[in-house]
C-alpha cells in the first residue's frame, strides 16, 4: 500500500495547550513524518503522510479525550503522499 497524505485542520482550544507536542509525539509513535503547524485563526493544521490505517489512526487520537486542550472541530482530507522530510515537526 502506498503512503498516503493527511491534511487535518484542528480548532477549538488548541493553542498554547501543548497539542502540537502532543501530536508529534503520537505522530512518531505511529511511525509517520509531516508537521503541526498553529494557524492566525486559532486552529492548528496537521499534515502527516504514511500509512493510510496509522494516519487513521492519528485522526482518531486527536478527536480522543486525551488530546490535548478542547477538540471542538476537525476537517480531515486524504490524498497521495507529496513527500515531507523524514521525522514530525512543531511550527
Amino acid at each position: 500500500m502506498p503512503p498516503a497524505r493527511l491534511t487535518a485542520h484542528v480548532s477549538g482550544s488548541v493553542q498554547g495547550v501543548g497539542f502540537r507536542w502532543w501530536t508529534r509525539a503520537r505522530a512518531l509513535e505511529l511511525g509517520l513524518a509531516g508537521s503541526a503547524t498553529n494557524l492566525t485563526d486559532g486552529r492548528v493544521e496537521v499534515v502527516a503522510e504514511g500509512p493510510e490505517p496509522a494516519l487513521r489512526a492519528l485522526v482518531a487520537l486527536l478527536r480522543g479525550p486525551g488530546a490535548p486542550g478542547s477538540v471542538v472541530h476537525l476537517a480531515e482530507r486524504y490524498g497521495a503522499a507529496r513527500g515531507v522530510p523524514d521525522g514530525f515537526v512543531e511550527r
